[in-house]
């Protein structure tokens, strides 16, 4: 095993004290540095804030630019939206039952729906869109006309 001598005791000591003293070069200076970066990152904070309050209210008027404003009166026709649907695989089957006719609007959104079977229930207006009866109108193109293929 070998020994440092004393030349490198010496020139290890004087790094170690160099550094020491680079890095606690003075008291008050390095308190104010510190003060200071403490109020950047308050000030950093204060802005992401803001930023998010902006964002949030972006988001807030475009979500509500994209609600339909429907209007339900006793007596309408309307279809229901089943959300349960989405965990069976049946990619044609219609995720609206009804019709149901509305017996009663109660405020802030919410209808109770009355079915020819005679079951009664509540619902929340933003599940509702108006039925206009029957089924919609097989597709048919007049005239329909083909082209060669092009080789």
């Amino acid at each position: 095993m070998r020994f440092p001598t004393n030349d490198a005791l010496v020139e290890l000591e004087h790094k170690a004290y160099w550094a020491f003293k680079h890095a606690n070069f003075d008291l008050k200076t390095a308190c104010d540095h510190r003060k200071l970066q403490l109020n950047e990152l308050s000030e950093l904070h204060d802005q992401a804030y803001k930023n998010s309050l902006i964002y949030k209210e972006k988001t807030k008027k475009l979500h509500d630019s994209k609600i339909k404003n429907r209007i339900f009166n006793v007596g309408d026709q309307v279809l229901l939206f089943n959300s349960r649907l989405k965990i069976f695989s049946r990619k044609l089957k219609s995720r609206w039952s009804g019709p149901f006719t509305i017996t009663e609007v109660y405020p802030y959104g919410t209808a109770k729906l009355s079915h020819v079977d005679g079951s009664n229930f509540k619902v929340n207006c933003h599940r509702l869109k108006h039925y206009y009866g029957g089924d919609t109108p097989p597709l048919v193109i007049p005239d329909l006309q083909t082209f060669p293929k092009d080789n």
